[in-house]
């Protein structure tokens, strides 16, 4: 018996039919009758024949039908990170049709997006960048190739949140409860895994849209001098570690305003093992209101983006580009607040100092 692998000529030989007619046994069955069809396969069965190869059908026709996520971070956060993997689950839902593929491109350790040769061998029709950096090299790879692209929550964005405006409701709740002594918990302002206090200077050179779009919305009615602590990640213990710097200084914050929903509950985490109560010492309030806000202990106060309809926006775009239509006009994202026992007065014994 021959070692050579079965080719779509194999089976054409063996049946007695063209080449183009196996092809449309795979490909395009209904132009085929029920009888001629189940004759092919079973040939095909017996002789070893898997079907044409997806790689050279893809070179072929210039057609994947993939869609490339391109994320600022590694792969494991689009399953630790609650929001963004509630928004990668709607997406996928979104572009779902049995025929169409999701590539989920990782960026380094620190984030800054994948890497330009990732890029240039990525096998994909459509690609969306994730909240990349402004100066991402992968956003310049992908214009290189001439593939469509869709922009999530950076600049430009075809599919944005209204970040700014978000955390400025939760900044103007805060000061309505009468907090003057407030702290920021941040996320990563670039792509070089800093985690700390940061400076005016660092702040002024913040490199990811999401995150100069919440603080702007916080300093729009707090000091410049506010202290602002640093994750370079959306985790709670990240939460828990800037909390606990922010709660020894001086004067020490009545009310903490953190980027995420994950960065809160580890400041509630913290509080607690220096003996604050949350609400009563310490007001703290989230950001995305994930399902764990509100089964925090206390429920927690957040600024609510829609995470679904990101989702389910930025599945529609990708899908417009890959069927050759033209871009949609792009879509901001409305972001309410949700109060929720984490937030209360500030403590009376402030107010009298």
């Amino acid at each position: 018996m021959s070692s050579r692998r079965p080719t779509l000529d194999t089976v054409a030989r063996e049946v007695g039919v063209s080449r183009a007619t196996v092809s449309n046994a795979y490909n395009r069955p209904d132009q085929l009758s029920e009888r001629l069809r189940a004759e092919i396969m079973s040939a095909a069965a017996r002789l070893g024949y898997a079907g044409p190869d997806p790689v050279a059908r893809s070179l072929a026709t210039q057609r994947s039908g993939a869609i490339a996520v391109m994320l600022d971070r590694g792969l494991s956060a689009a399953f630790s990170d609650p929001a963004l993997s509630i928004m990668l689950d709607t997406l996928a839902s979104t572009v779902d049709t049995g025929e169409r593929l999701l590539v989920l491109m990782p960026g380094g350790p620190h984030g800054g997006g994948p890497s330009p040769a990732a890029v240039a061998r990525v096998h994909a029709d459509v690609v969306i960048a994730y909240s990349l950096p402004d100066n991402a090299p992968a956003i310049t790879a992908v214009h290189q190739r001439g593939l469509p692209l869709v922009m999530v929550d950076q600049t430009g964005a075809d599919v944005r949140v209204a970040d700014r405006e978000g955390a400025s409701l939760a900044a103007q709740h805060v000061m309505s409860l009468g907090h003057r002594d407030i702290g920021i918990i941040s996320l990563d302002m670039s792509a070089d895994g800093h985690t700390g206090p940061v400076s005016p200077q660092r702040i002024s050179s913040a490199e990811f849209q999401v995150t100069v779009e919440r603080l702007n919305g916080y300093l729009d009615h707090l000091p410049p001098s506010t202290p602002v602590w640093e994750a370079s990640a959306s985790t709670r213990e990240l939460g828990r570690e800037a909390a606990a710097w922010l709660l020894a200084q001086s004067p020490r914050p009545t009310a903490l305003l953190c980027m995420s929903d994950e960065l809160a509950i580890g400041a509630i985490r913290a509080a607690r093992e220096i003996g604050l109560g949350v609400p009563q010492d310490l007001t703290i309030v989230g950001f995305d209101d994930t399902p764990a806000a509100a089964w925090a202990d206390p429920p927690l106060t957040t600024a609510r983006q829609d995470l679904l309809e990101k989702g389910r926006q930025t599945g529609e775009q990708a899908l417009r580009l890959l069927d050759g239509r033209p871009p949609a006009e792009p879509v901001t994202i409305p972001v309410t607040l949700v109060v929720r026992a984490s937030s209360g007065p500030v403590p009376a014994r402030r107010l009298a100092r």
